[in-house]
């Protein structure tokens, strides 16, 4: 079949060749008879102009022979000879000036001088004795008619052809010439009438091959010859002729001639025309005719070529058909799916193997069947609004039950897609696919994401969840809680605006744990930070770690963060680390952190050559209060009295409460033991005024006692101790003073008092 379809094209083809062949032959022999009828249309047209331009010029010398003839008559009459001179001239020259393209008629005698002139009565002065023509007349070597070179005028200085006969005495001796002249201007003239065309010409030669006139005009060709030639041989052979000639014309092109004798005259007239001027309107019409001619030879062989073209795109199409039907079969046979086609009435049109495992029906047995044959009268009515819709154009799209021929539940998804043909539905294609498993996974999938979630908003952390972007995906309600925003309201937006860190320490923001674990950066412990409520502005202490969400294939798809509310343990740790250096009752800084001050205070003043006090206090009658008002006033007296002492002291001064009703107060960067006593007086100062106890008035006394560095010792240990014996021996002194201790193993009388000054 392949070679038959081979053969049959190769034949198409040649046959092609072959008509196009004799369509290119046709074509040549029509442009090559017009071009003989071009060339001989040229030569008969040649021939006419040759004739024409003899009769032209054969009349004018005739004219101008006859008139010469008449002067000749007239010189050999004595008669006329002895007439008056105008009288005279009238008679010689009456027809000389009818003559086109002649000058005027000269009589010279016998030694060349001008005798007469038929323009004037007083003869020019000239001899012509040199002329040819009188040289010729004058040896008797010519009779009739002369026509001499062609000369410049020595009147005007324009070239002439003179034209001449001799007269004699009345013995018959020579007695001089007549001379006539015709001006080579009329001979372009009548020749340039011709308009031959580029590279043509005209040529008027003597019959020995003196060029006389030529056009276009060339003075230099003027009396040149062409004796002895071939050319000339040519135009003596024949009176009359036609020849297409090479390389004859000035340009060497080639040319077709036609000449002719002029009459009886010494003259020949050649018509050269050039054959590019001759075929100029052939080679237009061959060029158009061969354009043509090729052009329908190509079209006819590409015709050819794009038929067999086409016949073998056909016949491979045909197979490519035939070879896709099957290949569409087999893959719609291998479909998971059931897929069929059918027509506006609902009739099978084709369908895949798979409905017999379905339904168990075949293929083949399906085709031409309705719908409701196979999908039974329940089934096919709830398909039937779907298939309705569907063949209105409308796509459908929807999920169904059905029992296969095994009694197997199965879930499908059906679609209709309409096959619309402009404005018409021709017919619907079905296909159903099985997703039980599918069904039966996202029920198990569902339950799954049903454990997560309850599992999530039941934890007490917060749990974020991000994609591989930062895009929040996931909140779960105690991270709705501390940032302030809700799951929906922050789903998809960047997690650093929904959750920031910030440094517990300076406030500025931190990097963001779940950015680096989607980088693939690697945490090793939680991150500590703050994170403020969204509208609420309150401030949480977190502790967040944060994990990369990977595939199976480890790319990163996301980053989920737990974050760990550990406000109440930093405030517990705050106050725990609070109390370890200060007093819980009244918040004045213990012992532990008065001796660090104490020692920094030391070495300060030992530095810069400076003084420190240290004072211990006690109230005078406190357990009294205790005893009399409770142990619960007792307290709020102590707080009232801490708050007054850390108003008598400066900023940088240091209060301590040492226990029960006993302070100490640090005084650093003292001059001299006089600083020391004034804050003792304001301290005593601020006792003076009673407390208020629940609205109770309370006055009570304190005792002091100072000891001052470097005085009193050179260690917060040393000058502790003096305090505490000069307040000791202030209150056994009288109390409601503060004494100065008087130095290292002294006696108590040399203790110093200060009293309280007045007022």
């Amino acid at each position: 079949m392949h070679f038959s379809r081979q053969f049959f094209s190769h034949r198409l083809i040649w046959l092609a060749l072959l008509v196009s062949l004799g369509i290119g032959l046709l074509f040549a022999r029509t442009i090559w008879t017009m071009r003989e009828d071009s060339w001989d249309y040229a030569s008969r047209t040649n021939a006419n102009l040759a004739s024409t331009l003899e009769r032209s010029i054969g009349g004018t010398l005739r004219s101008l022979d006859e008139s010469l003839k008449g002067v000749v008559a007239g010189l050999e009459r004595p008669e006329v000879m002895a007439l008056p001179a105008d009288i005279r001239n009238g008679v010689l020259f009456d027809n000389s000036l009818q003559v086109p393209g002649s000058g005027s008629v000269l009589v010279v005698d016998d030694r060349g001088d001008v005798v007469l002139d038929s323009s004037t009565l007083k003869p020019r002065q000239a001899n012509f004795a040199d002329r040819d023509y009188f040289l010729v007349f004058a040896k008797g070597s010519h009779q009739g008619l002369h026509v001499g070179r062609p000369v410049p005028s020595r009147l005007t200085g324009l070239y002439i052809l003179p034209v001449t006969r001799a007269y004699h005495r009345a013995d018959g001796s020579f007695a001089g010439v007549v001379v006539g002249a015709i001006r080579l201007s009329y001979f372009d003239g009548l020749f340039g009438s011709l308009d031959l065309g580029t590279g043509s010409r005209v040529d008027l030669y003597r019959t020995d091959g003196l060029l006389i006139s030529r056009f276009p005009p060339h003075q230099a060709d003027v009396n040149t010859s062409i004796a002895g030639t071939a050319a000339l041989a040519r135009l003596q052979a024949d009176a009359v002729g036609i020849d297409a000639v090479d390389a004859a014309g000035a340009d060497g092109t080639r040319q077709l001639q036609a000449w002719e004798h002029v009459g009886a005259y010494p003259l020949i007239v050649n018509v050269a025309q050039s054959s590019d001027t001759v075929l100029a309107k052939w080679h237009r019409s061959a060029w158009v005719l061969g354009v043509f001619s090729v052009l329908l030879m190509a079209g006819c062989v590409g015709l050819a070529m794009l038929f067999v073209r086409e016949l073998l795109r056909r016949q491979a199409v045909s197979a490519e058909l035939r070879l896709a039907e099957r290949d569409r079969q087999t893959i719609l046979d291998n479909l998971p799916s059931l897929v069929s086609y059918w027509d506006a009435d609902l009739n099978n049109r084709f369908a895949n193997s798979a409905y017999d495992t379905w339904f168990g029906v075949p293929a083949e047995q399906l085709r031409g069947r309705h719908c409701r044959e196979l999908l039974g009268p329940s089934l096919y009515a709830m398909c039937e609004p779907f298939l309705r819709s569907a063949l209105r154009g409308e796509r459908q799209l929807f999920e169904c039950t059905m029992v296969d021929k095994a009694g197997v539940l199965r879930h499908a998804i059906v679609s209709y897609v309409p096959d619309v043909d402009g404005h018409v539905v021709r017919g619907v294609f079905s296909q159903t696919t099985d997703i039980t498993d599918r069904k039966r996974m996202e029920e198990q999938l569902f339950e799954e994401k049903e454990r997560i979630r309850l599992t999530l908003q039941s934890i007490g952390d917060a749990v974020i969840c991000t994609d591989a972007q930062g895009s929040i995906t996931y909140l779960n309600p105690v991270a709705e809680r501390l940032t302030g925003w809700q799951a929906f309201d922050a789903a998809g937006s960047q997690v650093d605006a929904v959750v920031c860190l910030h440094d517990p320490a300076t406030g500025m923001p931190m990097p963001s744990p779940l950015r680096q674990a989607i980088q693939g950066v690697v945490q090793e412990v939680s991150v500590r930070g703050v994170v403020h409520h969204r509208t609420s502005g309150q401030r949480f202490d977190v502790q967040e770690t944060a994990s990369p969400i990977t595939d199976r294939h480890g790319a990163v798809t996301g980053a989920v963060a737990v974050l760990r509310d550990v406000t109440e343990a930093v405030a517990m740790q705050a106050r725990m680390a609070h109390l370890a250096q200060y007093d819980a009752l009244t918040d004045l800084p213990n012992r532990l952190l008065l001796q660090d001050r104490a020692q920094l205070a030391i070495a300060h003043a030992r530095r810069d050559g400076r003084s420190l006090a240290v004072m211990y206090i006690d109230l005078d009658g406190f357990k009294g209060v205790n005893d009399r008002l409770g142990h619960d006033m007792g307290d709020r007296l102590l707080v009232q009295f801490a708050q007054r002492l850390k108003g008598a002291v400066r900023e940088s001064d240091t209060v301590c409460r040492q226990g029960g009703d006993e302070f100490v107060v640090l005084l650093p960067g003292l001059e001299d033991v006089e600083g020391a006593c004034s804050v003792a007086r304001k301290i005593l100062a601020t006792a003076a005024t009673p407390f208020d106890l629940a609205g109770e008035p309370l006055s009570i006394g304190l005792s002091g006692g100072i000891a001052v560095f470097p005085a009193h010792g050179n260690t917060f240990e040393e000058l502790t101790q003096h305090a505490d014996a000069a307040m000791y021996t202030a209150k056994r002194s009288g109390r409601l003073q503060f004494m100065l201790y008087a130095g290292p193993g002294a006696e108590p009388r040399v203790i110093k008092q200060l009293l309280p000054e007045p007022g």
